[in-house]
């Protein structure tokens, strides 16, 4: 950090998946398509390689969301627990012992990719390309799948996927968490300042003047009411960069998955998320060039 750098990002791809689940399950006509209902809490996810990756996205998805991390895979196998996996306590076996053999409290398959056919809600593959394919996918159960790699889904097992009503949110969107924090970074080291530092201090003190008018009217009712712990401190610290940078980062996610949806649900030659987000993609490309004169 102190030569460059910005705060974030080790976990920005894994955290834009989160954030790319979060949007799409603020959608009900979304969330219906795929057959699922209610929101991320308890729902069961199998995540394919806890990498860099996989890990954050199963660490927050499990942590601030309350999803069940019921399965993950790695090259040496599988784990596998109905009532959700401590995704922390796995990455730390693996980190101590290479891999996940041996891990206790949990079902342990040698050959992980038979996981992908398990049932569940949401599969997240986030390591190797081409794992769902010809070959397995009309076995595959989960009716959301989010490619948090790149090219998990093969063409042909893309096709057999949609037909059989699984909805997939593209790697193209899904994973771009990382690269939208690397120009979050590259804004920062142009201007040499880092974010939070200019409206920090006025927000702490715009948020003090609203903590005095509540203190003050506290005093004047007989101290009838008193803020709740804690609350005066979190709400008079102004965000800092990691904060910043997830607000960025969330804003983005939520944008682009709207541009998507949009047309998704506009056009009925468009049957899914990975054209949309093609012709967003190349909606935008085609504006550029005109608005230069191309």
């Amino acid at each position: 950090m102190n030569a460059g750098g910005i705060a974030g990002r080790v976990g920005a791809t894994g955290r834009g998946v989160q954030y790319a689940l979060r949007e799409f399950f603020r959608h009900p006509e979304d969330i219906a398509k795929a057959g699922l209902a209610g929101t991320l809490k308890g729902k069961r996810i199998i995540v394919q390689g806890l990498g860099n990756v996989g890990y954050h996205a199963a660490k927050f998805l499990s942590e601030e969301d309350g999803s069940l991390i019921t399965g993950i895979i790695e090259r040496d196998g599988s784990l596998y627990r109905a009532e959700g996996l401590d995704v922390e306590a796995v990455h730390n076996w693996i980190a101590k012992h290479g891999g996940i053999s041996g891990y206790p409290d949990a079902k342990l398959t040698t050959n992980g990719a038979e996981l992908l056919e398990q049932e569940c809600d949401i599969l997240i593959p986030a390591a190797l390309e081409g794992v769902i394919n010809l070959s397995n996918a009309d076995r595959v159960k989960a009716p959301l799948i989010i490619e948090a790699a790149n090219g998990p889904v093969t063409a042909g097992a893309d096709e057999i996927l949609r037909e059989k009503g699984c909805v997939i949110i593209p790697d193209m969107y899904a994973n771009a968490g990382g690269v939208t924090v690397s120009y979050f970074e590259w804004v920062k080291n142009l201007s040499h300042i880092r974010f939070g530092r200019m409206q920090r201090r006025q927000e702490e003190a715009r948020h003090q003047l609203v903590v005095d008018e509540l203190e003050s009217l506290s005093d004047s009712l007989g101290k009838a009411w008193t803020l709740k712990d804690g609350f005066k401190e979190k709400y008079l610290r102004g965000a800092d960069e990691l904060e910043l940078v997830r607000s960025g980062l969330d804003d983005t996610m939520r944008i682009a998955y709207q541009s998507m949806r949009e047309v998704w649900h506009s056009r009925d030659d468009v049957t899914d998320l990975r054209t949309a987000a093609y012709l967003v993609s190349i909606g935008k490309v085609a504006a550029s060039y005109r608005a230069k004169g191309l």
